[in-house]
């Protein structure tokens, strides 16, 4: 009994050795790539006082993959300061660019938001080793009920940068129904 143990942990050892030596880096391209993962509405209902109204939030999921692994700003004053300044003088935007779209008269039309102008989220890598990376990016975006609002079907467009500035693709999400103040 004891050496069929033995011998079943060995072979065990041994697949996951076999496996282990197997893995190689991932070879992506030093650009950036997304994909759409999904896009999740929930209401947040009113609380009591000022701006408690009720709104609701949109969460954009996007898998993303980078060869050399420089995604994101590193929350530091002084570097986040350096990037910020960098990204602002290359296109206007931070390292996270959304475009909103409405649906109106039978055709998507931008829908500028000012919340959305400098995006950044943080460096993905910090205190790892550099290398090729892959994984997921949430984006919460809230929309308020205020006293005259109207529902639009809406979607997003979506991009990001690394640090070298190189742009990945750019995606559309699905399409959520959500707030807009009357103008």
């Amino acid at each position: 009994m004891q050496r069929q143990l033995i011998q079943s942990y060995l072979v065990v050892l041994g697949i996951a050795l076999t496996l282990s030596s197997c893995f190689n880096e991932p070879n992506y391209s030093d650009t950036p790539s997304l994909e759409f993962k999904g896009i999740f509405k929930y209401t947040i209902a009113a609380g009591q006082g000022v701006g408690k109204s009720k709104r609701d939030s949109v969460v954009i999921t996007v898998g993303f993959k980078d060869g050399d692994g420089n995604l994101g700003t590193n929350t530091s004053s002084a570097t986040y300061k350096t990037d910020s300044v960098h990204y602002a003088q290359n296109g206007g935007w931070g390292n996270y660019q959304i475009r909103t779209f409405r649906y109106i008269n039978k055709q998507y039309v931008e829908y500028p938001q000012t919340v959305n102008n400098f995006l950044i989220f943080p460096d993905l890598t910090e205190g790892k080793p550099k290398g090729a990376i892959e994984g997921t990016l949430d984006f919460n975006q809230i929309f308020t009920y205020g006293t005259t609002v109207q529902i639009y079907p809406t979607k997003f467009m979506i991009k990001i940068r690394d640090r070298s500035l190189n742009e990945s693709n750019v995606i559309e999400t699905d399409t959520v129904s959500v707030p807009f103040p009357v103008q």
